[in-house]
């Protein structure tokens, strides 16, 4: 008798160990889209402000800047806008007023740059140093000049410049030093003074916070190395914080080129400064007293344009500064 059929054993599917880094989450098509849409709307809001307070003025300045006023049948028959093309950037160029205020930004900024940022950086280190006792009550009083608006600040200062009625100036004269704070000469340490006063603290704080990224175990090395406190302080702490220190100078000269508040309330206590002591001066003073719109708008671009280049030539050396 033949012996009956058997079928045989099946067996079990092989399976495959998963990847090393788990398993291939399902690819779709429409999250990436969708994460798309998100980051384009949250930057929707970004790009509205940005058109309105600083695409579309510079394009109604650009505008402006083509025309300018005349009157005629001298002066009673009305003013009349003409097209002047590049007449108001030549009229701009050739005022010796205006060349002279851009002298008198770089003279404030070498003054000022060095004073400002060496005095920063000195009480951030000062601050950060291991024997530094109660830093947070010395950040809140380095920074409190900067909560103070600049226009407020500059009228405190006007009042403690003033003779006969500022403690600083009855100490002076106490001890024989003659001092005019709003002289030919002196006025521009008095906007230096301003200026610096309420940007150093600011400017501290950022120069701190570069600080505290600075990795403790480089700095408990250079101790173990036997290196004092000032050598700390200057061949490492400083040279880890270089992008700081050019973020910081290139914020300072775009800043210091557009000044207007100090040095407006201390000419009106210094007569010989003028009213077109700055650059913003010159244009405020041909808008607004001149009436002379078309001026002050190409003015204002020029200005724009001297701020941009500045801006590039300080971040190329700041560039070559930090790969030294």
């Amino acid at each position: 008798m033949a012996a009956p059929l058997t079928r045989p054993a099946k067996t079990p599917p092989r399976r495959t160990a998963p990847p090393p880094d788990g398993p291939a989450a399902p690819r779709i098509p429409g999250a990436r889209r969708g994460q798309r849409r998100a980051v384009a709307l949250f930057m929707v809001p970004f790009f509205a402000l940005f058109t309105a307070v600083t695409v579309l003025p510079m394009l109604y300045a650009a505008w402006m800047s083509l025309f300018r006023e005349e009157s005629s049948g001298l002066g009673f028959g009305g003013t009349e806008r003409v097209f002047a093309g590049f007449g108001n950037f030549a009229e701009a160029l050739g005022d010796e007023a205006f060349l002279r205020s851009f002298g008198n930004i770089a003279l404030y900024c070498v003054l000022y740059i060095p004073a400002m940022v060496g005095g920063a950086l000195i009480l951030a280190l000062l601050v950060d140093s291991t024997m530094a006792r109660a830093r947070r009550f010395f950040q809140i009083a380095y920074f409190l000049p900067h909560a103070v608006p600049g226009l407020i600040a500059s009228l405190i200062w006007l009042y403690l410049y003033t003779p006969g009625l500022s403690p600083i100036t009855e100490v002076l004269d106490t001890l024989g030093a003659d001092w005019n704070f709003f002289g030919q000469d002196e006025a521009i340490y008095s906007v230096v003074n301003i200026s610096a006063w309420q940007w150093t603290g600011y400017n501290m704080i950022i120069f701190y916070a570069g600080l505290q990224a600075v990795p403790r175990e480089v700095l408990e090395a250079a101790t173990v190395d036997g290196s004092g406190a000032l050598r700390t302080a200057f061949q490492i702490k400083v040279p880890m914080i270089r992008p700081t220190v050019v973020l910081t100078l290139l914020f300072t000269c775009v800043g210091a080129i557009q000044l207007f508040d100090a040095p407006k309330l201390v000419q009106l206590r210094a007569n010989t400064m003028g009213e077109d002591w700055s650059p913003t001066m010159f244009i405020y003073t041909a808008a607004f007293k001149g009436h002379d719109y078309g001026l002050a708008a190409a003015s204002s671009l020029i200005l724009a344009l001297v701020a941009g280049l500045l801006s590039f030539v300080v971040t190329k050396l700041g560039n070559r500064w930090k790969a030294s």
